[in-house]
């Protein structure tokens, strides 16, 4: 991030920072949301997402169609997107229409309608969403891991909900999580581009003035227990996902756990890619990763393979999970960093990329993480604790989640005994 960032927190709570970049003509603000699918009750899971889509589609000032026509008619592009965690209202305009950009994010934040007729008509749509995520078998086998991993709690249900609670959400049970967590101490607007900090601060002031006051609200602690999901179908190819407790974001170990993640299956030459695809054309897809939240995180491996190369895929890639937890090569390592640096300065030179980096760093860490920090933290790691990190996280419990024709698919009880050192 650039030393120029700045941060304000207004009376209300909500806190503005920006990241100038004054050699570029556009800008890229939004407002994160510190509400998620965790924090929502299980009688309403999808509720976030709900809102998040019911946002657009009309305030008290403006139509569905008149948000889409005043962004269109500037050429600016205006999204959202809803996660564990947060949900996220953002738009990228050239820089003259930054102050239309920010008071239709706070017009759709604090006046949306959420019409009777909009709302069966959305409601239809993330229906079809539902479907289309069940329709797609690597998409959807990531949320029967994350709800073997964390069962019966709110960090392990699904962001898009199910389609019997979707259909039967009715408009106040909607407007009433929006105050319950629409607040302006659980939003950061932040910017990036060609934009004057103490403008947008003053700019903020005013169009945020109706946000509701802060409510107490609590979230389940993330209890890891892992276990097993399988679902039979009639696929080419069988899904699998093997995982592992994880690192928070706060952990002394979070940079170590992301160059694992790297070296063991986050490029063309990381042991997976190398080992399962390249020496053994098992897969087409395979890779590893690693997800953390505040109180919780997820390491695991994902790999797409047909229903007769699963039974040699299994044993392969264990064995490589295990093998990492032996020792790796200071080479591995570099390239590893390498690939981390890279894709952090990359990004770097996009507006987007700045700004959403800049808003979940105020949210996790309440402060922006310079760079050099960032790069620091990637530098330090050593082969030690990579290897170090891997017995750490690969002595926890597994989960197992896979999809497809799984009569090759070794048991859990064998998998788990593959996975110990």
């Amino acid at each position: 991030m650039s030393e120029a960032i700045r941060e304000t927190r207004l009376a209300s709570g909500l806190r503005v920072v920006t990241d100038p970049m004054e050699t570029v003509e556009t800008v890229s603000l939004g407002v994160w949301v510190e509400a998620g699918t965790r924090h929502e009750p299980v009688a309403v899971n999808g509720v976030s997402h709900l809102l998040e889509h019911m946002a657009f589609k009309g305030t008290e000032r403006r139509s569905a169609l008149d948000i889409a026509e005043e962004m269109d008619a500037v050429g600016g592009h205006l999204n959202a997107y809803t996660a564990r965690d947060h949900t996220a209202y953002y738009a990228k305009v050239l820089k003259e229409d930054a102050g239309l950009a920010l008071d239709i994010i706070a017009d759709i934040l604090q006046h949306s309608t959420l019409d009777p007729e909009e709302l069966a008509r959305e409601q239809a749509v993330v229906v079809q969403e539902i479907n289309q995520a069940i329709d797609t078998p690597d998409d959807i086998i990531f949320d029967h891991f994350q709800a073997t991993a964390y069962p019966d709690q709110s960090l392990g249900r699904a962001v898009l909900g199910s389609e019997a609670v979707v259909r039967g959400m009715e408009r106040d049970t909607i407007l009433g999580y929006m105050r319950d967590h629409y607040s302006a101490p659980a939003m950061v607007l932040s910017a990036s581009g060609r934009i004057d900090h103490d403008k947008l601060v003053a700019a903020a002031e005013r169009a945020f003035a109706a946000l509701p006051p802060p409510r107490t609200s609590s979230t389940d602690p993330a209890r890891y227990r892992g276990g097993d999901f399988r679902e039979e179908r009639d696929l080419e190819q069988v899904h699998i996902v093997v995982g592992f407790d994880g690192v928070t974001y706060q952990d002394p170990d979070y940079y170590a756990a992301s160059v694992l993640s790297t070296l063991l299956g986050g490029g063309m030459s990381s042991r997976l890619f190398q080992e399962v695809r390249e020496k053994r054309g098992l897969v087409y897809t395979i890779y590893s990763f690693a997800s953390s939240y505040d109180d919780g995180g997820l390491f695991g491996v994902y790999a797409g393979t047909g229903e007769d190369e699963v039974a040699e895929l299994i044993p392969v890639m264990c064995d490589e999970i295990v093998k990492v937890g032996a020792g790796v090569r200071e080479i591995e390592v570099q390239r590893a960093r390498a690939q981390l640096k890279a894709s952090i300065l990359m990004s770097l030179e996009s507006t987007s990329s700045r700004c959403e980096q800049l808003a979940r760093q105020m949210a996790i860490y309440r402060r922006p993480v310079s760079v050099a920090e960032v790069v620091a933290g990637i530098e330090a790691v050593t082969p030690d604790d990579c290897a170090r990190v891997a017995r750490r996280l690969f002595a926890t419990t597994p989960t197992v989640a896979a999809i497809g024709p799984l009569g090759q698919v070794e048991s859990y009880e064998q998998i788990a005994a593959r996975l110990k050192p």
